[in-house]
């Protein structure tokens, strides 16, 4: 599904990615850990299209095309997903009205018709009952006024809605308590399925008790250092990165 390969990246003439490698399959979780600064959440927004970056080497493929010209916007068409670190609020738009809009322009992009009213409700009500999401939560303006907790779980409402082939989770433990760390959590394990991927990027092993990976991959400096399986991610908790480093 998401194939990359000697992947350079940066922004403003600074090369911050130096040389990723990474398969991901459907039906596959991975999580990507790391120390600050060591090109997480460019390698999120990378995929994603962010304008601002730049590849100079290397390639993206998803669903074995090569994606390194498209937009973020054709990319999302495509299905591609990414929950961000830190939501924005847009007063004045609801959350049903966002998600609706949302909807209709992928479908729009596909050539189809917008989603028949009662069809999208029917949806809408589905996907909240699945993440014990209160219906009053929907009428509410988008990330306006919402907790760290609360912003984390529309972005996964919003996953839940737009179905997407590969998603990222950009730190979504982020600034989240263990409560609402767990309703998250089992927001994405209900998402999960054999044709969706998954790519989940943390800090820390306590996301990955409850979202257990299948692969867990370590960057440092650009790189990925190295790749194991959930266990890596307990032995980065006992050691630290420092332990990664110096053997890299």
């Amino acid at each position: 599904m998401l194939s990359i390969d000697n992947l350079h990246a940066g922004c403003e003439g600074k090369t911050i990615l130096q040389g990723i490698n990474l398969d991901v399959k459907p039906g596959e979780v991975h999580a990507i850990m790391g120390p600050n600064g060591s090109g997480k959440s460019t390698l999120s927004t990378v995929v994603a299209g962010h304008e601002d970056y730049e590849i100079s080497r290397g390639t993206i493929l998803f669903d074995g095309e090569d994606i390194a010209d498209l937009s973020a916007d054709e990319r999302a068409h495509k299905g591609i997903f990414l929950s961000f670190q830190y939501p924005v609020e847009i007063p004045g738009v609801t959350v049903t009205n966002f998600i609706k809009t949302a909807i209709n322009q992928n479908r729009k992009a596909k050539g189809l018709e917008d989603m028949p009213a009662n069809e999208m409700l029917k949806k809408i009500r589905e996907k909240a009952a699945l993440l014990e999401i209160d219906s009053r939560f929907l009428s509410r303006s988008l990330n306006e006024g919402f907790s760290g907790g609360e912003k984390k779980r529309n972005e996964i409402f919003q996953m839940a809605m737009l179905e997407p082939k590969l998603a990222i989770l950009d730190e979504t433990d982020s600034g989240l308590d263990i409560d609402a760390l767990r309703i998250v959590a089992n927001g994405v394990n209900k998402l999960r399925g054999k044709d969706r991927a998954i790519v989940v990027i943390t800090h820390y092993q306590r996301l990955l008790e409850h979202i257990v990976p299948d692969f867990v991959h370590v960057l440092h400096d650009g790189k990925i250092v190295k790749s194991g399986t959930k266990e890596l991610a307990l032995e980065l908790e006992e050691k630290g990165y420092d332990w990664i480093k110096q053997g890299a």
